[in-house]
């Protein structure tokens, strides 16, 4: 009997979709669930996609795979996926490859990689994303692990992965044991940032002009032919202009208003914390998310609170109109370099040696978070790989300066009317951290080293120094 190349273990929709999608692309795939009524099912329905060998049990799963043996676990983060692969090691010989395609932890991934290296055997984290559609059609994929493992798996997963415009498949290595995950991570983060500001551009395009959902769809998807070009902006163009047929409403008046997640933005902002990394959207939007979920505390607030809040004061809707996408790119843009720049700080810190515009470059198709605007951060890295923030980038800084304006003055207009833009206001004030000569941190320094002799180092001459705050209050050098 012909062996598979390749094989598939936990057959939900996103396991399901990646093995038909091998199985689309030439490839003989294995395909096992823990209720063998999924495995009967796919083949059932879908043996026109290619060739499948099903089995009801583990031993025969990788009894059917040719070796090395590659497996794509798609099972639930945490103790399930531990559970399978603990089931798997027995039964593998040295070489084989172990393929975790879910949204793990990088630090499970990072334990899981060396417990299993020690035992002879390749374990790869790999981020997919692009959800039940992607897995389908192509995803772009961020497999970590061991460069030699991806010898033999690489071209593979490139195979099944989205294509950008110029051909490059939307997958490489992104590099050792957790590397991949890590990315996939922050991917998910900013996506939760750009979700955000959309959500804020909207609210503030409802409440400043007081139009109705359809009639903002129109506007994204006329933005949509511009620089903000995305799947994001596509689809939330769709989602505005659909009526619910049960109410005749507008579908997103019908929706509560509490989003829910399911932690990849909570892991970006730890993370970032950890790293000592500022993600100010990235976790303005995890909390805007949070605050939304509140919702005794939100009704307790209802009518309790003061506002002292105006109205928009709008003489110009096409202006106004402009100035939110303007100030919706420029913190996008924020949103962005912040992510890089915790993907950069991360491969310092665990000796990953990622290469930051290949991720941009991978990101381009398939992903959630696809958009034109990664051919600009890929444009930004080819012009230099060591760059220390997208945002002094030579096309982001031009862009930046064109929006700046429109930016304040919406972040002002949302402050006054009492809308809140926690995404956009954070973003402006990052950048005008960044931009500001000085910040108030001396002043927090010199508190920490009066009440706990903390020190603080001074402009015109080297050393670290402490004041006697107790005593005579002169400096002495630490």
């Amino acid at each position: 009997m012909a062996l598979a190349q390749i094989g598939v273990t936990g057959l939900a929709v996103m396991g399901r979709n990646l093995a038909r999608n091998f199985a689309r692309n030439g490839f003989t795939v294995a395909v096992h669930n823990r209720s063998p009524q999924r495995m009967h099912s796919l083949i059932e329905d879908h043996s026109d996609d290619g060739t499948f060998i099903g089995s009801e049990s583990l031993e025969d799963f990788v009894a059917s795979l040719e070796k090395p043996r590659k497996v794509v676990v798609m099972v639930q983060a945490g103790g399930p996926t531990d559970a399978v692969i603990d089931a798997l090691i027995p039964l593998l010989d040295q070489g084989d490859i172990i393929v975790d395609a879910g949204n793990a932890h990088y630090a499970d991934t990072r334990r899981r990689e060396a417990s299993l290296r020690d035992q002879g055997l390749h374990f790869v984290g790999a981020g997919v994303s692009g959800g039940e559609e992607g897995a389908l059609l192509g995803p772009s994929i961020m497999p970590g692990g061991p460069a030699e493992s991806y010898k033999t798996l690489g071209p593979i997963l490139e195979k099944i992965a989205a294509k950008a415009k110029d051909g490059t498949p939307c997958c490489v290595h992104v590099g050792p044991d957790g590397a991949g995950h890590f990315v996939k991570m922050v991917h998910n983060g900013i996506e939760y940032a750009d979700m955000q500001l959309i959500g804020e551009a909207y609210h503030l395009l409802r409440n400043g002009l007081d139009l109705t959902p359809a009639e903002i769809g129109d506007i994204f998807a006329e933005w949509n032919k511009g620089d903000l070009e995305s799947f994001l902006i596509e689809i939330t163009a769709e989602v505005l202009r659909h009526t619910d047929e049960r109410s005749g409403k507008p579908l997103v008046d019908v929706i509560k208003d509490e989003a829910g997640q399911k932690g990849t933005g909570r892991w970006t902002v730890i993370s970032a914390l950890d790293l000592g990394v500022p993600v100010t959207g990235i976790a303005e939007a995890t909390f805007a998310r949070a605050i939304s979920s509140q919702a005794a505390q939100r009704e307790a607030a209802q009518g309790v609170l003061v506002g002292n809040a105006g109205d928009f004061e709008i003489t110009d809707r096409d202006a106004f109109i402009e100035d939110v996408r303007l100030a919706l790119y420029a913190s996008k843009m924020v949103a962005y370099a912040q992510g890089f720049d915790q993907i950069q700080a991360a491969s310092e810190e665990f000796d990953w040696d990622i290469n930051q515009g290949d991720m941009a470059k991978i990101w381009r198709e398939g992903c959630i978070i696809r958009a034109r605007f990664l051919d600009r951060i890929t444009e930004a890295y080819d012009r230099n790989p060591q760059l220390s923030s997208l945002l002094v980038d030579e096309y982001f800084v031009g862009a930046v300066a064109n929006g700046v304006s429109s930016w304040r003055r919406v972040v002002s207009q949302a402050a006054l009317a009492g809308v809140p833009v926690p995404a956009f206001g954070s973003s402006l004030s990052y950048y005008d951290s960044l931009r500001s000569e000085r910040l108030p941190a001396a002043l927090i320094q010199g508190q920490r080293d009066f009440f706990g002799a903390h020190t603080y180092k001074r402009t015109d001459v080297d050393g670290t120094f402490h004041t006697l705050w107790s005593g005579d209050r002169t400096e002495v050098e630490a």
